[in-house]
């Protein structure tokens, strides 16, 4: 069956992660995951981290700023999510 709606555009990333794993420490037993994508990963490091604009982080991605705006909404929800409630973040390679 062909995929709907428009294909993905690819992403230009320009720095991998370090580490892909984050584990809350003092909570005993298994924590829940959850999955940050590379593309979310690279949206944080230029805007939150490096101070970029989201047009000029958008352009270095080489996507629009509509797109960033939608990757780095998710991946800021994402975050929070892990912080409150202690769970692992794993940066996953792929979508």
């Amino acid at each position: 069956m062909k995929p709907k709606g428009r294909p993905k555009k690819q992403r230009v990333i320009k720095t991998e992660p370090k580490i892909k794993l984050f584990s809350p420490r003092g909570k005993p037993g298994r924590s829940d995951e959850v999955q940050l994508t590379l593309d979310e990963f690279e949206a944080i490091r230029l805007v939150d981290f490096q101070g970029l604009s989201q047009q000029e982080a958008a352009n270095s991605m080489g996507i629009s700023q509509q797109t960033l705006s939608r990757v780095i909404r998710k991946a800021r929800k994402t975050l929070a999510n892990a912080l409150i409630l202690g769970k692992i973040i794993k940066i996953n390679p792929q979508e």
